[in-house]
């Protein structure tokens, strides 16, 4: 299975500031890849960082106001290895985050779905969510919770994974955001699935149903979109004027059976 990836992003500095961006794919040793960082024309340096998971941060500090650009290209040949099993992990991706209030959700997780468990509970969440929250791009705030999409029943990718995030937390199942390049999705854009941990193993969902899961390629791994955010800037003001993402496979897109499990490769 080969997948090409790419993202073109273009950022006006307004203030003096250092970013950190999310954009390559985890699985380096399976692509062949080209980064580069511009600034009015002008190519700078990045320091890649190592933020666990396998996901890569690329950091560039001290811009002056102007136009930031990033061009990042991949081709992913094969899939990589299920994700490994860390205990800390089984500890940290049962608490509450930012994003992902399972401790305001306890009472209607359990009330809800009571009695499930395993894999029937994983996919009793998911098509919950994916069936009582409608996808509407733009609706949602980047300060907005699974609580807010609970109440609004409305979101984009993000939301959708938060609240089966903060939902599966509440009934004891360890789950985490993953930000992915996505074959198939339509708009393109950066995508946000689920991993819980179940049955002894990292499983993939997507209440939202947009792409199939087996084409995914990993980028960022987190608590929830706090941890896996394309773009973040650590200091000044920026604003993104653009944004391009690309995922194409070089075979039909795989099936997808969403009662299935599915290990993100």
């Amino acid at each position: 299975m080969r997948r090409s990836v790419s993202s073109r992003l273009l950022v006006e500095i307004v203030e003096p500031a250092d970013v950190v961006l999310a954009v390559a794919v985890s699985s380096r040793d399976l692509a062949t890849e080209t980064i580069s960082f511009w600034l009015d024309g002008v190519e700078l340096w990045a320091t890649e960082l190592d933020s666990g998971h396998g996901t890569r941060l690329h950091r560039v500090r001290d811009l002056s106001p102007g136009m930031f650009s990033v061009m990042y290209d991949a081709v992913v040949d094969g899939r990589a290895a299920p994700p490994p099993v860390d205990e800390i992990d089984l500890v940290e991706y049962l608490r509450p985050s930012r994003y992902c209030e399972s401790d305001r959700l306890a009472g209607f997780a359990h009330s809800e779905f009571r009695g499930l468990e395993g894999r029937d509970l994983l996919n009793a969440v998911s098509s919950w969510v994916g069936t009582r929250v409608f996808y509407v791009s733009g609706s949602s705030r980047p300060i907005d919770g699974a609580v807010s999409t609970l109440l609004a029943q409305e979101g984009v990718c993000r939301d959708f994974a938060h609240l089966v995030i903060a939902i599966l937390r509440a009934r004891g199942v360890p789950a985490r955001l993953v930000a992915v390049y996505a074959p198939g999705l339509e708009p393109m854009d950066f995508h946000a699935v689920v991993e819980a941990f179940v049955d002894g193993e990292w499983l993939v969902v997507d209440a939202t149903c947009l792409a199939p899961r087996r084409g995914l390629v990993r980028i960022a791994t987190g608590r929830d979109a706090a941890d896996t955010a394309f773009l973040t800037s650590l200091r000044g003001s920026v604003v993104l004027s653009s944004l391009e993402v690309t995922a194409v496979m070089d075979s039909p897109l795989p099936d997808d059976d969403v009662t299935a499990a599915s290990v993100l490769g």
